[in-house]
């Protein structure tokens, strides 16, 4: 990769780009409460956030989509979640301050999610982010999702970009991976939503970030690096 040329920067949404978990646990647990079932703690939705509603109810539920009644599961916890979509949820700790240097320095940002995407739009409306993104791409636009690469090289098409010249920036292992697949850089979000038992050392990730200003320090290095 061309780090003279980092033209695009892409990020995961929950967990990488928003703290969306005090969301997500409002709704599983209206949902828990619809049901009978006991609710669960926001900690525990920490650390299965980023696998999205399958991650949820088997949180709070021990199902998965072979259960008969999953797809209602699921339909009555993505209603409730779109009733609380952004009462809580904000951006992690300093990446305001990122986007702002991002835009600064002419580099372009974007979202890339397994989220459907209406959701993705509506919570990046909410936030007043999403006429900021270059691309907001959720799981409705590509037929495959994450660990495949198509929809990072689909982000790389709407933003005229080579995957050369893009970096993404995730907290799953998904995330690593659909990056390697797509001829792109990786940056781990050790900050993100993720399990005691991820081990994200093995995932090999390009780079490692604790918080999000971590990011600006990234980018930083391969300027110096291309001054060289």
């Amino acid at each position: 990769m061309n780090l003279c040329k980092l033209k695009t920067v892409l990020f995961d949404l929950d967990g990488t780009l928003l703290d969306t978990a005090p969301d997500l646990c409002h709704a599983l647990n209206k949902l828990l409460e619809q049901e009978g079932y006991e609710p669960v703690d926001l900690e525990e939705v920490r650390q299965v956030a980023s696998d999205g509603t399958k991650g949820l109810l088997a949180l709070g539920m021990d199902i998965d989509p072979s259960h008969p009644s999953y797809q209602c599961y699921r339909d009555d916890f993505l209603k409730f979640y779109q009733q609380h979509l952004s009462a809580q949820t904000k951006l992690f700790s300093g990446m305001d301050i990122v986007l702002d240097h991002l835009e600064e320095q002419g580099i372009q940002w974007g979202v890339v999610t397994n989220k459907p995407t209406a959701l993705t739009k509506n919570l990046l409306e909410d936030l007043n982010l999403h006429n900021r993104a270059a691309c907001v791409i959720g799981a409705n636009c590509t037929s495959r999702i994450k660990p495949y690469p198509d929809s990072l090289l689909l982000a790389c098409e709407i933003t005229r970009s080579s995957p050369r010249e893009c970096v993404y920036i995730g907290d799953a292992e998904r995330d690593i991976e659909a990056a390697k697949y797509a001829g792109m850089r990786s940056i781990a979000a050790l900050y993100g939503y993720l399990r005691q038992n991820s081990a994200p050392e093995y995932w090999h990730a390009d780079y490692y970030i604790d918080q999000p200003k971590d990011i600006l320090f990234w980018v930083e290095k391969q300027r110096s690096c291309c001054l060289m």
